[in-house]
């Protein structure tokens, strides 16, 4: 799936990877943005789903990477974003996968789809197949 075609997945990793990892395990084409926010975030030119982790901090504040607040300030980056995909911690309760939430209500798209830490093995299942549909039934491809 790894083509021109493919669903597109631009995703922030933190030094931990824990994101980077699970979107390796994909067949997805994918895109990461920069560690630092410093640096330029790119531009994209077709549709795709924001794969972005959460951060546990109070109330959920500050809980959407600051990388993914910038590449979503480019107004052709959020006319492009078609969903979103939460990565998080079950120990942050009710605040688990909260900036997937965050920018899907923000950009009014839907969260397709939300995985603990680097993810399992069904949830690579998952999403593989999951945005494989979801690019058909959208006629994305």
């Amino acid at each position: 799936m790894k083509s021109q075609q493919a669903p597109l997945v631009v995703y922030f990793s933190s030094i931990s990877e824990n994101t980077h990892k699970f979107i390796q395990k994909t067949r997805v084409e994918s895109l990461r943005l920069p560690l630092l926010t410093k640096d330029e975030p790119p531009v994209v030119d077709r549709p795709f789903v924001l794969c972005i982790p959460s951060y546990g901090r109070p109330n959920g504040a500050g809980s959407v990477p600051p990388q993914a607040v910038k590449f979503l300030n480019v107004e052709q980056n959020r006319a492009h974003l078609v969903g979103v995909i939460g990565a998080g911690n079950t120990n942050f309760g009710d605040l688990y996968c909260v900036a997937a939430d965050k920018v899907a209500a923000k950009c009014q798209v839907p969260v397709l789809y939300r995985f603990e830490l680097m993810g399992t093995a069904e949830d690579v299942h998952k999403v593989n197949e999951g945005l494989e549909e979801f690019w058909i039934q959208n006629s994305l491809y």
